[in-house]
């Protein structure tokens, strides 16, 4: 191949971007008037489209003899703790014992759909990006608020409750994480050992996810943990993390990277 690769920078995040921002985690006086409409039900036009999205997607995995069990909304636009950051969170339910794939590979092998089918497609319904998980359904899922689109009726219906936030300790795990990407980064700068930065940047990313799931495990959405894993994805700090072990690993596989690993390293 005749000239060079061009390697994707890291997406730069000045210290403004590393803001707290807890003003948008307030209750409202409704449900999203665009979503539902005054009996609380999922307006027409937006049902169609989300199950006509839901279709495609399926359709993509090529998954003979699994069939759809349920196609449902859950996250704050099914709640009335919505804002401006909130995402369309649309939910395949399905059985993942008749997915045709090892069983132990089953979950990484719907995520990473998921994740190449969101980071490939830019949908919106009313400016809100849609995100599509695929769930087992026997997964414990936790939320005050799941509309099945499907049969069109709420599964778990809302209800207005004062929201309490500690933002005390939002802010300081949110810190210290954001401190645990930067300096990640720096030491991306300044090592060339760049599997390393790769495998710390996993490490980073899965004590992030258990970190939420025990928080919504013990005390739900509104929970110290789930709070931050939100803050870290409004300020864009989670896609930051990604881009640096996107950035590690397509230098770790250049050829001069190949050489300083073969030279100081496994000599």
């Amino acid at each position: 191949m005749k000239g060079k690769v061009k390697i994707k920078e890291v997406k730069h995040v000045t210290k403004s971007d590393r803001a707290i921002d807890l003003t948008g985690f307030q209750m409202q006086d409704e449900l999203n008037p665009k979503i539902w409409d005054e009996n609380q039900k999922m307006e027409p036009e937006v049902r169609k489209t989300l199950l006509k999205i839901a279709d495609d997607y399926f359709e993509g995995l090529e998954l003979p003899g699994v069939d759809i069990e349920d196609i449902t909304m859950t996250g704050s636009l099914a709640n009335f703790n919505w804002s401006q950051y909130s995402d369309v969170d649309l939910h395949i339910v399905i059985d993942h014992s008749e997915v045709p794939v090892d069983p132990s590979l089953v979950e990484d092998f719907l995520k990473t759909k998921s994740t190449a089918w969101n980071d490939s497609h830019d949908i919106k319904i009313y400016g809100f990006d849609i995100e599509i998980y695929v769930q087992d359904m026997n997964e414990e899922h936790v939320s005050t608020g799941v509309y099945s689109v499907l049969r069109n009726e709420w599964v778990i219906h809302p209800e207005k409750k004062p929201i309490k936030v500690d933002d005390k300790n939002v802010k300081l795990k949110s810190e210290r994480i954001m401190d645990s990407i930067d300096a990640l980064y720096d030491e991306m700068q300044d090592s060339k050992n760049y599997d390393d930065v790769v495998e710390k940047s996993d490490k980073i990313k899965d004590k992030i996810k258990k970190m939420r799931q025990a928080g919504l495990d013990a005390k739900g959405e509104f929970s110290v943990e789930n709070m931050v894993f939100k803050v870290l994805r409004r300020n864009g700090m989670l896609e930051r993390l990604s881009d640096i072990k996107t950035v590690a690993y397509d230098k770790s596989v250049t050829l001069e990277s190949m050489r300083y690993l073969y030279k100081n390293i496994l000599k």
